[in-house]
């Protein structure tokens, strides 16, 4: 009885793990064990960094339309309540890149959150 070795499917899974490392710097891009434990730290930032970006970018829409709006003499939290009372749905992404490049139509949306605060 011979036994068994394997070579075949451990040289497959090690050639697949060494391709998704291609590019890394030094032994791990070369060597199994390195590479194995650099693509699994990767693949997980990957993954988690995928959920912060979205926090990210709802931060910075969020700074940008409080800037914009502090110049028209308000704050970020009375103006959402103005649109929510005014019935306006735009999303934040809109609206701070209206706040950012359509100064003239922030000031209108912003007006009429005013208006629907005082009523």
């Amino acid at each position: 009885m011979a036994r068994v070795k394997g070579g075949i499917v451990t040289r497959r899974r090690h050639k697949k793990i060494l391709k998704l490392a291609k590019g890394y710097r030094g032994a791990r891009s070369r060597r199994f064990r390195s590479a194995n434990e650099a693509l699994l730290k990767a693949l997980s930032y990957a993954y988690r960094d995928r959920k912060a970006r979205k926090r990210e970018f709802r931060r910075l829409w969020i700074a940008r339309i409080n800037a914009g709006v502090r110049e028209l003499g308000m704050t970020y939290s009375q103006f959402m309540h103005g649109l929510k009372l005014a019935g306006i749905s735009l999303n934040r992404k809109v609206l701070a890149d209206l706040a950012v490049s359509d100064r003239e139509e922030f000031r209108r949306i912003v007006e009429l959150s005013k208006s629907a605060l005082k009523a």
